[in-house]
């Protein structure tokens, strides 16, 4: 299993670039299964789930080409061959659960294996087949599996009791292919959802309010093909924003977008940083030390929930006590263990984390419990004196390209090292 070693003391000074999303190339790939023709998809990130993604819909029957060079990846559904995502791929990436609406609209049928992922606490899937239901779909769980089924789905009024990314997604592309118009209230108004609109809108769909609270759909026989560039990830972008505030650094992020980032901007802000929004990215600025900011996560546009990790290494070397409170999942802070480890003094409970910044913070043996929380470690180890060992960074590759040579790039002693 691998691990990253990392040196800290450095300040991080340079530019770095920033991906495409992982969050919105994944619902663009499994949107693919609503046409017959080609999907160019360009920017996209070579991430661990991106090729999960690939992996599953290959088994379904797509034709898939890479051009990783170019980040470009084409996917063609001449027909669907098989109507099972099975556990094998699916209990690695929760995303996996975005094939169940575009088979159920495509094909009338789905099998797909209740999801895993991160160990993050509860992510349930009722939203999404309670909403299925409505549409005139029956399902029901059958050993470990979603099984859906619907001669045509028809178009309704949907509210979702809670805001959700992946539900909204999911029927998003559902009502693409219903008889009639499909009204979802309460939608997620994450940027990457109104990406996937935008993409399914680029192909023939007819999709209005993307991006707010009420979206609606209006259902059509077919979608094109056609190319779509996916956007840059904030999420990467701010992880970088945050790596130049805890080691007081200077970094510009290329295509890192101010109107994606807005209460990350703010909060930095708060802590001393200075950043300046210039035509093609970002310039972050930090400061020698930072000062104790509260946070609370929230859905978008709020503080997003993926930069709390983040954030909370940051916290933890600040001036004076910030409070933490986290609303989204409600097993997000395994990674405050870890950080005591190396000498943060952090109280949790409940929702809440209580961060008591400190001057120092020391390198130690660490292990990473998810995605975010293996960046929070990075960035920690970055801040802290001597070596960090950080074990279990395979949850890095799921969304993070490349990290340690763009870190590196930044004047960071960072090294991975391979282990069978």
């Amino acid at each position: 299993m691998d691990k990253v070693i990392v040196t800290g003391g450095n300040r991080l000074v340079g530019e770095v670039a920033v991906s495409g999303a992982k969050n919105a190339a994944l619902p663009i790939l499994a949107s693919t299964l609503l046409s017959t023709e080609e999907c160019r998809l360009l920017n996209v990130p070579y991430l661990m789930d991106i090729a999960t993604m690939e992996r599953l819909l290959s088994c379904l029957g797509a034709k898939t080409q890479w051009e990783k060079q170019k980040h470009t990846l084409s996917v063609r559904f001449d027909q669907v061959e098989n109507l099972e995502a099975p556990y094998e791929l699916v209990k690695t990436m929760r995303a996996s659960i975005l094939v169940l609406g575009p088979l159920l609209a495509r094909c009338g049928k789905a099998r797909v294996s209740l999801p895993g992922g991160c160990a993050i606490g509860a992510r349930p899937v009722n939203l999404h087949l309670a909403a299925l239901e409505q549409m005139g779909a029956e399902v029901r769980i059958e050993h470990g599996y979603i099984v859906a089924s619907s001669k045509r789905l028809r178009g309704n009024r949907i509210r979702f009791d809670v805001s959700t990314v992946t539900g909204t997604e999911n029927l998003l592309m559902a009502a693409t292919l219903a008889a009639g118009t499909t009204i979802l209230e309460n939608a997620a108004r994450e940027p990457e959802v109104e990406e996937l609109a935008r993409s399914l809108n680029e192909r023939g769909a007819k999709i209005r309010g993307a991006g707010t609270e009420t979206i609606e759909i209006e259902g059509v026989d077919r979608l094109t093909g056609g190319s779509h560039r996916i956007m840059p990830d904030r999420i990467e972008a701010g992880t970088f924003m945050v790596a130049a505030a805890i080691t007081g650094g200077e970094i510009f992020v290329r295509s890192a977008l101010c109107g994606h980032l807005r209460d990350l901007i703010l909060k930095l802000r708060e802590t001393g940083c200075e950043i300046r929004e210039e035509s093609e990215g970002l310039l972050v600025k930090g400061v020698r030390r930072p000062k104790g900011v509260d946070i609370t996560s929230l859905p978008y546009p709020g503080f997003p929930t993926d930069m709390q990790a983040q954030m909370m290494a940051l916290l933890s070397v600040a001036d004076g006590t910030s409070v933490i409170t986290e609303t989204i999942f409600e097993s997000r802070f395994q990674h405050a263990a870890e950080l005591r480890r190396m000498g943060a003094f952090i109280k949790t409970e409940g929702k809440q984390a209580v961060v008591s910044g400190v001057e120092h913070l020391t390198g130690a043996p660490v292990m990473a419990s998810d995605l975010r929380a293996s960046a929070s470690l990075i960035l920690a180890a970055l801040r802290a004196e001597g070596e960090t060992e950080i074990l279990r960074v395979y949850h890095l590759d799921r969304g993070y390209e490349k990290i340690e040579e763009k870190l590196s790039s930044l004047g960071a002693k960072i090294v991975r090292i391979k282990e069978n």
